[in-house]
């Protein structure tokens, strides 16, 4: 049975693959460099979106002996792959729009082919808005990607359709690729983005500020009779929070009371963050440090 991050991403190549139709008809109608860019777009969104299909199937596998911690990191290589696509996309787009530049293009019929395009825009933003919604939802860097890619997507159809219109009314025919030219630097700054995040969790980047404080206060809260907490570290993979520290404890407490403790802080995490992994390393009070620690029973 497929899982919903699985849905929502099959959702996306059929979504995608309606709007290529459409806006390589509204070029067709138009002969728009603008509109052939965006065109060039929405082949990356289809690509894309079976990237993120292969990469959240991947993900929800669960962990085996080779793979002990899971697949969660499948996402962000697709969330890469997608940026890599983005960029090679702009590249093909600049190259259509240097040629328009050397030899003007006079639009034909294009009011049909503006209307075939913001009926493209228009699906793409209702996907678009479900694909962040539930991306968010369920924590998918893939689904997230594809959302913000589309998001993109949509904001260049917008601004293509109004200069469109602009060199239509005032004859300015060279504003057709000099459109295709922003459309083409918007879509890469957004490709940047997207690589240097995904990265960045490949690299094992730690949690957010918030998100960080939020679980050094449950441990200071929930760890009465521990004398300290020390040596922090939080990384995130895919929708999976991994978290782990040193728990310092007199040496007169028992095993049993010290499990206790560890159980506390435990269930107060799993409580306020979703799907985390909780390793925690209790040690006697000589290894308590001088600096960098959480101070038990009260907010650090």
């Amino acid at each position: 049975m497929l899982q919903q991050t699985e849905r929502l991403a099959l959702g996306s190549i059929g979504v995608g693959i309606v709007v290529l139709g459409l806006k390589t008809l509204a070029y067709a109608l138009t002969g728009s460099i603008a509109l052939y860019s965006d065109a060039v777009e929405s082949i990356v969104n289809v690509v894309a979106a079976m990237s993120a299909l292969v990469a959240v199937h991947m993900a929800g596998r669960p962990a085996d002996s080779n793979h002990p911690y899971g697949h969660h990191k499948a996402e962000y290589i697709s969330a890469v792959v997608e940026g890599v696509l983005i960029v090679l996309a702009a590249l093909a787009i600049l190259r259509e729009a240097w040629m328009g530049f050397q030899a003007a293009r006079l639009l034909t019929v294009p009011v049909e082919g503006l209307l075939v395009n913001a009926l493209a825009g228009g699906l793409n933003a209702l996907w678009c808005r479900t694909l962040l919604r539930e991306g968010a939802r369920l924590r998918s860097p893939a689904l997230i990607a594809d959302g913000q890619h589309l998001w993109a997507d949509v904001l260049s159809s917008a601004g293509v359709l109004g200069g469109i219109v602009l060199a239509v009314a005032t004859g300015w025919w060279w504003l057709d690729p000099l459109l295709a030219t922003l459309v083409a630097g918007n879509i890469l700054w957004s490709g940047w983005r997207l690589v240097g995040h995904s990265l960045s969790s490949l690299m094992d980047r730690s949690l957010p500020t918030d998100e960080l404080d939020s679980v050094r206060a449950l441990i200071a809260e929930h760890a009465t009779g521990a004398l300290q907490a020390h040596d922090l570290r939080t990384r995130r993979a895919g929708s999976r929070t991994f978290v782990d520290f040193h728990l310092v404890v007199p040496g007169s407490m028992s095993v049993t009371d010290a499990h206790a403790v560890c159980d506390r802080i435990e269930n107060s995490i799993r409580a306020a963050h979703d799907d985390v992994v909780i390793t925690i390393h209790v040690e006697p009070e000589h290894k308590a440090k001088q600096t960098g620690a959480v101070v038990i029973g009260r907010s650090p």
